[in-house]
């Protein structure tokens, strides 16, 4: 995988991230509905995540912490899961959100995705079944019968 490749998946994910960054810090009282009830003081836990998803996003923006970068953005996209798992079987009204079945289900279904896109973002792994040049196993000659 080329450079240029990686860098091309690395940018929407650090634009979609900053942008979110920026809404929990400025808004984070509009995310408390949606945290479920044993997290432990959610409006900081809501501050924490904005911070964390900035930080996320200068680290994947600086290639010697691009692949730390990639693994907390991967933890984190597995951390919120519940939150949003909550949004959606309550039907909490998020203002700004849409209510509907056709934001959650895409979004709860693709939470996999998000955790493997930060990790290639990264550069933690390569694109599924392929292998990097490296890794690739050596082709030796057929034997001729």
């Amino acid at each position: 995988m080329t450079a240029q490749s990686r860098l091309r998946w690395r940018l929407p994910l650090m634009a979609a991230y900053g942008f979110i960054g920026c809404v929990h810090l400025a808004a984070p009282d509009a995310f408390l509905p949606i945290m479920p009830d044993w997290v432990p003081a959610p409006r900081l836990v809501v501050i924490a995540t904005g911070l964390c998803e900035l930080a996320g996003v200068l680290g994947l923006a600086w290639g010697p912490t691009r692949r730390w970068a990639g693994i907390g953005l991967a933890l984190y996209a597995v951390c919120v899961f519940p939150a949003n798992l909550k949004h959606a079987l309550e039907g909490i009204v998020v203002p700004g959100l849409p209510d509907s079945w056709w934001y959650h289900g895409p979004r709860l279904a693709f939470q996999p995705v998000f955790v493997w896109w930060a990790l290639y973002a990264g550069g933690v792994i390569d694109r599924p079944f392929r292998r990097r040049a490296a890794e690739a196993p050596a082709v030796s000659p057929s034997p001729k019968s």
